[in-house]
């Protein structure tokens, strides 16, 4: 009696997945993989530019200051600026990997996710089956938005973090307003609009090739759109971040810079031991993203109404 008590719970089988969301996630495995690496390469480059690559920058400038690296030190080939300017560079990687992912999602919602199915009559055998064609579209959209979500959710609190410790290495311009005000809530909603833009292309075109292509033309028109026209990032047409520099010096002192460059005797002259920088926070930021995150999530919730309406004809002809 004992014995067969004992082995009951390990011959208990465990309940294997399944209805819609296992479905899902089994056609799309690929793509859930190839989404999962690349969240995981993105979130391992802001946090080697958050430790080893800040760290390595900022021991540089703290020596000369910016206006020596904007200075003399870009023409003479001294050390500090190609390292400089390489992890600059790098910094502004992440936000182009999150502009590509929200154009690959459309790409695969239109392609992989709505299409080929119709393409192949794999949904309207679904239908024929116990799941309705809302049902099926219903979990068509919410498994990958839920991935899409946590993902450039992860992504932007690290950048965010990243920008708030190390904004600072950024040479001055217009990139890093372009990076400032592209990691906020509307990064993760470019994804997501990008899923409804693929999902209705698939479903109005039923071909693969056909919806896939459009779609990726329309998200690379949202993306272009976001870049260049109010109330979105319009980095090209707002001015640079304010900017307040100090010098510090050997008594802890913060004075404005003096503009030494790698001229030691000025630096000794100031008695100027280091340097710090800050980019001051954009009184526009807050609106500026609410009033675009708001504008994409309404046009997501447009398009994801006008998909069901469109499925609801597709399923009864």
């Amino acid at each position: 009696m004992s014995a067969t008590a004992a082995t009951a719970p390990a011959s208990r089988a465990l309940p294997a997945p399944r209805g819609l969301v296992w479905t899902v996630l089994r056609l799309h495995r690929t793509a859930l993989w190839v989404w999962t690496g690349f969240v995981v390469l993105t979130a391992a480059l802001l946090l080697w530019l958050y430790g080893p690559g800040a760290t390595h920058t900022q021991h540089l400038l703290d020596t000369l200051g910016y206006a020596g690296v904007q200075g003399d030190a870009w023409s003479s080939g001294a050390l500090i600026a190609p390292l400089s300017g390489t992890y600059n560079d790098l910094f502004y990687d992440p936000a182009a990997l999150l502009s590509v992912a929200s154009f690959a999602v459309a790409v695969f919602a239109g392609g992989s996710l709505t299409a080929r199915e119709l393409e192949n009559g794999t949904a309207r055998l679904a239908w024929t089956q116990s799941v309705t064609p809302a049902r099926w579209l219903a979990a068509k959209l919410a498994v990958p938005a839920l991935f899409i979500t946590v993902g450039t959710g992860l992504l932007t609190v690290l950048y965010r973090m990243l920008w708030s410790a190390h904004g600072n290495l950024l040479l001055a311009g217009i990139g890093p307003r372009a990076v400032y005000f592209s990691i906020g809530p509307a990064t993760v909603a470019a994804p997501l609009l990008g899923l409804a833009v693929g999902a209705l292309a698939g479903l109005v075109l039923r071909r693969a090739l056909p919806a896939l292509t459009v779609a990726g033309l329309a998200q690379y028109a949202v993306i272009t759109f976001r870049a260049n026209s109010w109330p979105f990032q319009g980095s090209y047409q707002q001015p640079e971040l304010s900017v307040r520099s100090r010098a510090i010096t050997s008594t802890g002192a913060k004075i404005p810079d003096p503009g030494c460059y790698e001229n030691k005797a000025c630096l000794a002259r100031h008695d100027i031991v280091g340097f710090t920088r800050e980019y001051l926070p954009s009184p526009d930021y807050w609106p500026r993203q609410l009033l675009e995150t708001g504008v994409l999530l309404a046009a997501t919730a447009i398009l994801v109404a006008v998909a069901f309406g469109v499925l609801r004809r597709t399923s009864t002809s």
